[in-house]
C-alpha cells in the first residue's frame, strides 16, 4: 500500500498566475501544495518507498495533483511522463485531469471521434495521412474546411482550405491532415464561446469575438462574458464526460439552428481570458472541486 502525502502536487513549468491561483485556493482551506515539472518525476525501483520518485515527498505519493502543463520533448518523454500520470492513477492517486482525458483532448481526431461516437453535434471531421485522400475529400465536397494541427493550442496554425491546391505539402503538416467543415455564425461577426467546467459543472463561461474565423484571446480575440444558456451548459458538461475530464475547457460555436456544435475540449485549459470578464475565483473554484474530490472537503462552493 503506498504511503501518501496530503501535500497536492501541482505539475507545472513554471509559477504563472494559473499556479498561484490554485495554490492560494489550496491554502485558503489549509493545504500544502508543491510545484514539480513533470520531467523531474523518475521511477526507481528497488529501495524504499514508491518507484513513483516526485522530488519533495520523501518516497511518498500525493493524495491529490493537478496537471498543469506537460512541457514539449520526445516520444519517449512524452511517453514516460505520461505513464507516471497513469501509475498514480492506478496507485489511487486523484489526478485532474487524468491521463486518459489528457490524451484523448491532446489528440484533436481522438477527440472528434470520441465526441461523435457519444452521440454531440460536432462539425464534420476528416483525418488522414494521405495528401491525395484530402484533395479528393475537398474535390468531392467543396470548403471550406479548417486545417488544424492534431497537436495544437492557443489558435496557432490554423488554415482555411477551399481546393486541393490550398493543402500543404505532407512535411508541413507532420504527415497528417486534421480537417474540420467550416462553422461560423450567419450574422453578428465571428464568435465562439468557451465554457469551463470544472466537477462535473459549468464554473463559467465566455463569448470570443475575433475580427478574423480564428477567436481566440491568445490570436486578438475579444473576450464577453456570457451566461451559458441550458443547451451550451448541457452540451458542455456531455463533452467533457465524454472525453473523461474532470476540468475541461470545452468550446462551442453556434450551429445556425439555434443550437450549438463541440469545437474541441481542452483538458489543460488556460484561464486568463476567462478571467477577465468574470467575477468568480476560477482559480479558487477549481481547486476546491480538486480537494472535494480527493479529501471530500465541504469547502467546495
Amino acid at each position: 500500500m503506498p504511503d501518501f502525502s496530503d501535500t497536492i502536487v501541482v505539475f507545472a513549468d513554471g509559477r504563472d498566475s494559473h499556479v498561484r491561483g490554485l495554490v492560494a485556493g489550496f491554502a485558503v482551506a489549509g493545504r500544502d501544495s508543491l510545484i514539480v515539472p513533470l520531467e523531474r518525476v523518475t521511477i526507481a525501483t528497488g529501495g524504499a518507498g514508491d518507484p513513483v520518485r516526485i522530488p519533495g515527498l520523501d518516497g511518498r505519493l500525493p493524495r491529490a495533483a493537478f496537471v498543469r502543463t506537460i512541457s514539449a520533448g520526445s516520444f519517449e518523454a512524452v511517453t514516460v511522463r505520461l505513464g507516471i500520470l497513469h501509475a498514480l492513477v492506478a496507485a489511487g492517486c486523484t489526478v485532474w485531469n487524468r491521463p486518459r482525458a489528457i490524451e484523448a483532448c491532446v489528440d484533436k481526431s481522438m477527440t472528434s471521434l470520441m465526441i461523435a461516437r457519444a452521440g454531440l453535434p460536432t462539425p464534420a471531421t476528416w483525418v488522414t495521412e494521405s495528401r491525395e485522400t484530402a484533395a479528393a475529400i475537398l474535390a468531392e465536397l467543396g470548403g471550406p474546411l479548417v486545417l488544424k494541427p492534431l497537436f495544437g493550442a492557443q489558435g496557432k496554425g490554423l488554415a482555411l482550405v477551399r481546393a486541393a491546391a490550398d493543402l500543404p505539402p505532407p512535411e508541413a503538416v507532420a504527415g497528417l491532415y486534421y480537417l474540420q467543415r467550416f462553422v461560423g455564425p450567419s450574422e453578428g461577426g465571428f464568435r465562439d464561446h468557451r465554457v469551463l467546467v470544472s466537477g462535473g459543472r459549468v464554473i463559467a463561461a465566455m463569448r470570443r469575438h475575433g475580427e478574423t474565423w480564428i477567436t481566440n484571446v491568445h490570436q486578438g480575440g475579444r473576450p464577453e462574458a456570457w451566461a451559458a444558456d441550458p443547451a451550451a451548459t448541457e452540451l458542455a458538461l456531455a463533452a467533457a464526460q465524454a472525453v473523461g475530464a474532470d476540468l475541461a475547457g470545452v468550446d462551442l460555436i453556434e450551429d445556425g439552428a439555434g443550437g450549438y456544435m463541440v469545437l474541441e475540449v481542452n483538458s489543460m485549459p488556460a484561464w486568463t481570458g476567462l478571467q477577465s470578464v468574470t467575477a468568480i475565483d476560477i482559480a479558487g473554484r477549481i481547486a476546491a472541486d480538486l480537494m472535494a474530490a480527493a479529501f471530500g472537503d465541504a469547502a467546495r462552493p
